[in-house]
């Protein structure tokens, strides 16, 4: 990332004004939710990626001072665009005045040089032209307001003349619309540099937005990472056996809205709720064995099946809640993996990269954390993160980095809002966690910590 100019320091904060991707429902009163971070290793910039509602500096506190002089000039512009109506108005029986006040001049003048027989009659005439000048005194008190709003203007005038000088002094003699530009287009840049940031720590996740509630109390549903641009079809796969047919929708709010989706009948019933849908197949755990398969959905064949060698199944090393788990094929950034356990290991987890193409085993870990205690785990970046249960308070406190090959303990809650999670998968391409929990699809926003390498 190349070095940025005035606007960029050391550090960034970069904001963001629509999602890349849809990953949950979006109204306009959501709040702000972190997108992911990133950080030099050698110190050079930190990238903080948050997706908000609004506009791009909306909430910076030099346009809302911007917003509110608008306000303000737009208030003033109607000021005086009603003292000119009033001022017009007022012109008309100031300019019938005079013609009255001449007229009653020469009134006078006859009374001075007339005949006392013609008095009366001029008196009353002359009174009758008082009363005709007795609504021009409310007009003389207006006149008296007015002055004193145009007093008030020109010290308004002052203030904002005061504000701006300010304000243009902090913005460094830049205008709105130059900032805005330049705003605009340090955005752009951030957001292709965080493209590049595929890849980065969790420390954080979200609190859960349902997306729909059906189903049992186990199941899987997904969206495929790689799809083409325009295709969000969300594939939906009710319980852990004994089932094979898996439903599509045509896109999220399908899923969320309706119940028109299209079943695909699989060659074989699957097992647990590891699937996972991986550029146009589907990945799954063939129910009694440690067989996966490749069912491409274009076709409706299979296209490749390979025995996981050494993995358990039929419930010999699953996730504590049971169901089958025994085999958790996902997805992360770095392609397509399993998660199972051997009798070789103990019964501890070992983490092997597949091919999928050829579901050929690329590279193997095996960690010290047992199967059978793990709630679920799922896949970030080459790190593998381990929940300490599947029901009640939970949270992320086990990570396996394949980069290292080295474990820590960690501790990132997980809020496990209806108590009972039999499926748990990252979606590199949403940045977010897609699960199951008891007959609820849910949907975790994620904190990544990036390295820029």
């Amino acid at each position: 990332m190349e070095p940025e100019d005035n606007l960029v320091n050391v550090f960034l904060l970069l904001l963001i004004g629509s999602l890349i991707t849809l990953v949950g429902p979006s109204t306009p009163g959501e709040g702000w939710q972190v997108y992911s971070s990133a950080q030099d290793s050698e110190g050079r910039c930190v990238c903080t990626v948050v997706a908000p509602q609004q506009t791009v500096c909306s909430r910076d506190a030099r346009t809302k001072q911007l917003r509110h002089l608008l306000e303000k000039v737009q208030k003033m512009s109607q000021s005086i665009e009603v003292l000119d109506q009033r001022t017009q108005r007022d012109l008309q029986f100031v300019e019938k005045m005079e013609v009255q006040l001449k007229s009653l001049e020469s009134k006078f003048k006859e009374v001075e040089n007339g005949h006392e027989s013609n008095i009366a009659r001029q008196y009353k005439s002359i009174k009758t032209k008082m009363d005709e000048l007795r609504p021009l005194i409310p007009v003389l008190e207006a006149y008296k307001a007015d002055t004193l709003l145009v007093q008030q203007f020109k010290e308004e005038a002052a203030n904002v003349t005061e504000l701006l000088a300010t304000l243009q002094e902090q913005l460094g003699g830049l205008d709105y619309q130059e900032l805005h530009t330049r705003v605009t287009s340090l955005e752009d840049r951030l957001r292709a540099c965080m493209q590049r940031l595929a890849c980065g720590k969790l420390t954080g996740i979200s609190e859960p937005i349902t997306i729909k509630t059906s189903g049992s109390r186990f199941g899987s549903w997904m969206t495929d990472p790689v799809a083409p641009v325009g295709d969000s079809r969300v594939w939906y796969m009710d319980g852990y056996h004994n089932n094979r047919f898996v439903r599509e929708y045509m896109s999220m709010y399908d899923f969320m809205m309706t119940d028109n989706f299209t079943s695909h009948r699989l060659p074989h019933p699957w097992s647990g709720t590891g699937q996972v849908v991986y550029n146009g197949s589907i990945y799954f755990n063939k129910f009694q064995s440690h067989t996966i398969i490749k069912f491409d959905f274009s076709t409706s064949l299979i296209s490749r099946s390979r025995q996981l060698e050494f993995a358990g199944y039929n419930n010999m090393y699953h996730y504590s809640w049971g169901g089958h788990s025994d085999i958790d094929l996902m997805v992360d950034e770095g392609g397509l993996w399993a998660v199972y356990a051997t009798n070789q290991n103990a019964g501890n987890i070992v983490l092997s990269q597949l091919n999928p193409n050829t579901l050929q085993i690329v590279r193997s870990w095996t960690t010290n954390h047992p199967k059978r205690s793990a709630g679920e785990a799922f896949m970030i970046c080459g790190t593998l993160y381990v929940t300490n249960g599947y029901s009640g308070g939970t949270k992320v406190y086990y990570a396996y980095s394949t980069n290292s090959s080295t474990y820590e303990y960690i501790d990132i809650p997980l809020t496990n809002k209806y108590s009972h999670l039999s499926m748990l998968d990252y979606n590199p391409r949403d940045r977010a966690l897609y699960a199951w929990n008891n007959g609820h699809q849910v949907l975790y926003n994620v904190t990544l910590y990036h390295i820029i390498q």
